[in-house]
């Protein structure tokens, strides 16, 4: 198993604390490996096997636990009296009803719950209103470029090398014990895509159109780091002869981004500090199934390299936003508790009019937060232009 211990660490913060834990995520990005590293946390804590009660609702051996009041019954009957129980359900969103259990164990005492779902779904239903203010998430993503040049040390590839095949494989824990392999990492993320495709989207939707629904991923696949609005999308598709109305497109993107498959970054007026409702961009959890979906023929570094920076923003526990400064644009606005961060990403500056466009709309910001210019040049790595500040995309990745 490869070690998670940002994800981890944050579950042993809340350990006993009066809160249900919710570890969220696209499918396969480590869930299930989070939550039994942390049962050997557990019990090398001195936890006894029998106060550890899990569950996985995807294992056919819990079937009949798809019901809730036979799930509840099930847990019920296994809690520790006298002592803490940790109850533990896996992919809780397999239970219809599961609310209704999830808040019978909370109000318990000595219960411990921790639960894991890959559709945001479950969070914007009924157990946000039964148990608001009771619970925290722990939004898991696939792996950093840190976590993934670590899970392949063995290999003997220096950081360079090791990127590139982050970029064009993908960031699936999974994907990082398969060697380089391109037939089985290709058949592996096809899988992965397609599930998350049929069961989080399709099926939870009731979205019967399948190919339409595809061509609305490819799209947006395609179009990661540009601008798009619902009524693009709709006339893109049009285009090629299938209809769609704005509102199906909506809808559509919805499923997609509660599946965890894209998110969204909103556009935030830099001088007016407030958000903007239109033209946002859509990322892939993902660079690996852009390279299936689009069979390699999108090769813009540029773009791939902007989706990593998103992501990574998101790992570190920033709110992230698209920056808007009159007509120029600032890639990613990063704002957490201690403040905000200004990035604008490029793949190479070295072209003397290359760095000047990059960094143009940083030097028209005239507040004195934090701004960080994102290159994988090794040359200009360090530079310190009038307070902005040249980094190199790797090493900043890799916490150097």
């Amino acid at each position: 198993m490869i070690n998670r211990n940002e994800y981890l660490n944050q579950l042993i913060k809340w350990q006993k604390k009066k809160t249900i834990k919710v570890v969220t995520g696209v499918r396969r990005c480590g869930k299930s490996t989070l939550i039994a590293l942390y049962i050997s946390y557990l019990k090398s804590s001195g936890v006894a096997d029998d106060q550890i009660i899990s569950v996985n609702l995807e294992d056919l051996d819990y079937e009949s636990l798809l019901d809730y009041q036979a799930l509840y019954v099930y847990v019920k009957k296994r809690l520790c009296h006298g002592q803490t129980s940790y109850v533990f359900i896996d992919e809780v969103q397999n239970c219809k009803g599961f609310e209704k259990v999830v808040d019978s164990l909370f109000i318990k005492p000595d219960v411990d719950v921790y639960i894991t779902g890959s559709n945001a779904y479950m969070l914007s239903g009924e157990l946000a209103t039964m148990l608001s203010g009771r619970y925290i998430t722990v939004d898991m993503l696939p792996l950093s470029f840190k976590e993934y040049y670590e899970a392949i040390a063995s290999s003997g590839k220096g950081a360079e090398e090791a990127f590139n095949d982050y970029l064009r494989f993908g960031s699936f824990p999974y994907v990082a014990m398969l060697g380089q392999d391109d037939t089985v990492i290709k058949s592996y993320i096809d899988g992965i895509y397609n599930t998350i495709l049929i069961k989080d989207v399709a099926r939870r939707e009731g979205i019967t159109d399948i190919p339409l629904l595809e061509s609305i991923v490819k799209t947006l696949a395609n179009s990661i780091g540009s601008p798009i609005s619902t009524k693009k999308i709709s006339d893109t598709i049009s285009s090629s002869g299938r209809k769609i109305s704005v509102n199906t497109v909506d809808h559509y993107l919805q499923a997609l981004t509660d599946s965890y498959i894209f998110y969204k970054a909103d556009r935030y007026d830099i001088k007016g500090r407030q958000h903007l409702k239109t033209l946002g961009k859509y990322y892939l959890v993902d660079t690996g199934i852009r390279s299936l979906l689009l069979s390699g023929s999108a090769t813009d570094v540029g773009h791939l390299i902007e989706n990593v920076v998103y992501l990574e923003l998101l790992r570190r526990g920033f709110k992230v936003n698209i920056g808007k400064l009159a007509a120029k644009e600032v890639d990613f606005v990063a704002s957490s508790s201690d403040g905000v961060t200004y990035y604008q990403v490029a793949a190479s500056v070295l072209s003397e009019d290359t760095i000047k466009r990059e960094l143009e709309p940083l030097q028209k910001i005239s507040d004195h937060h934090p701004k960080i210019l994102l290159t994988l040049d090794d040359i200009g790595a360090g530079a310190n232009y009038e307070g902005i500040r040249q980094l190199n995309l790797i090493e900043w990745l890799l916490g150097q």
